[in-house]
């Protein structure tokens, strides 16, 4: 189906993983809001390139053209529009649908999470897109999901790109999508599909490929703008005006060092308009290799000014940019690294057992449980009248429950309750 079912365990890691990177969007001011899972037709076709083959339209009763929403981007968009709000810093955290070919090993579904961050509104350039780069690398580092590079291009830069070697303006956004594949097939490859499916001529294939093979960081902005051709490209001149600019905010954030100015990064998605940015996880597999081996992108994003007016009866814009996080992907990792671990997961936040060590003790349970729960303690009792003090403590250690607050006869007697610490077996009476 593309789809799946989770385990307890599997959803308490999701849940984690959920919250620690709710708790970065948090932390840099963004407000949530919430879209609908349904949208129009009209508002998602013509906004994903490529993508757009997969997106799940519907019909409803009525005779409207409906569709499932393909990321939180475009909806957002359409939001602001509707609404006429022009500043707004915004996370959203939210299931997104696709009719892909699932490859759930590399956690790639038809139904799954996207974690939105966005900042809409007029402000200096490259502020917002720094800290928008800033939260991939906090989170990345916070996850400790091992070595991680964030490449970084600009469309602006892109598009200067194919025009000096000339590329028609109409097949800039083909061309695009083509050279989007460099991360995953040989540049060979790419080179065949611009001449064979795009109609370029071998001689503008090869041209642009002397340039989507750079990557670097400030020196390669300053050689870039140096570049003769390049240079003279008004467009691209302004994208690596602000690269440079973007790199300078980029060292006081102190993360240059995970921060790669890569030529072959392009994001096939349509609404891209300025910096675009892309999170891949490294992998190391022979210490013999000179780079590491990538394992996969697990976010990406960039700037979109032009979407918002496309929804505005007015064509008002309003510049925005934003990052996904890919919490599938993500996910997946850190569910093979607690299978080859062996590590037990708690399934529930129990923080007490209420446990009798006697018979006919359960209206004393209840009553110290119905205690603990009006005071905001999770606690939880087996439910069987007369259970045994054995299984109560070892339903205590099979679910990791810290504690076991035992109420017997002489507890009642005398007024007190006798809490066990289960891993050291020591109790105190309260």
């Amino acid at each position: 189906q593309g789809t799946r079912d989770h385990a307890p365990a599997q959803a308490a890691l999701r849940e984690r993983l959920l919250s620690a990177v709710v708790s970065c969007f948090k932390r840099h001011g963004a407000a949530a809001i919430d879209t609908p899972v349904l949208e129009l037709r009209e508002t998602l076709v013509g906004k994903y390139g490529e993508g757009a083959r997969l997106i799940y339209e519907l019909k409803d009763q009525g005779g409207e053209l409906l569709a499932l929403r393909y990321d939180l981007t475009v909806p957002f968009a359409r939001y602001l529009a509707m609404n006429k709000i022009t500043k707004m810093k915004r996370y959203h955290v939210a299931k997104v649908y696709r009719r892909d070919n699932p490859a759930t090993t590399r956690g790639r579904y038809r139904e799954f999470y996207q974690c939105d961050f966005d900042i809409a509104g007029q402000f200096d350039p490259m502020i917002p897109d720094a800290e928008c780069l800033k939260i991939v690398h906090e989170i990345l580092s916070d996850l400790q999901l091992g070595d991680f590079v964030i490449k970084v291009n600009d469309r602006r830069i892109l598009n200067g790109v194919f025009a000096v070697c000339g590329v028609p303006e109409s097949q800039f956004i083909p061309a695009c999508c083509t050279v989007d594949k460099l991360d995953k097939v040989p540049w060979e490859e790419v080179r065949s599909e611009m001449v064979g499916e795009k109609g370029l001529s071998p001689e503008v294939a090869d041209r642009i490929g002397e340039y989507v093979q750079l990557h670097g960081g400030l020196d390669l902005i300053e050689q870039l703008l140096q570049d003769p051709k390049l240079s003279q490209n008004k467009v691209a001149k302004e994208g690596l005006g602000d690269m440079k600019l973007l790199f300078e905010y980029l060292t006081l954030f102190g993360i240059t060092g995970k921060i790669s100015f890569d030529l072959s990064l392009a994001r096939g998605l349509d609404y891209y308009t300025g910096v675009i940015f892309e999170a891949v996880l490294l992998q190391q597999d022979n210490e013999h290799l000179e780079e590491p081996l990538s394992v996969g992108s697990v976010a990406g994003g960039g700037r979109y000014d032009g979407l918002v007016g496309m929804f505005d009866a007015k064509g008002r814009k309003v510049p925005c940019v934003g990052v996904s996080i890919g919490i599938e992907r993500i996910f997946s990792i850190l569910e093979q690294r607690l299978e080859a671990s062996g590590e037990k997961l708690r399934t529930t936040e129990t923080q007490v057992l209420v446990a009798t060590p006697q018979k006919h003790l359960l209206a004393a349970r209840m009553k110290l449980i119905s205690e603990l729960w009006n005071a905001g303690i999770k606690a939880e009792m087996l439910y069987k009248k007369d259970p045994k003090l054995l299984k109560q403590l070892q339903y205590c250690e099979d679910t990791g429950i810290p504690l076991a607050a035992i109420v017997g006869e002489q507890e009642l007697a005398d007024g007190v309750v006798k809490l066990r610490d289960v891993a050291t077996r020591k109790e105190v009476r309260m």
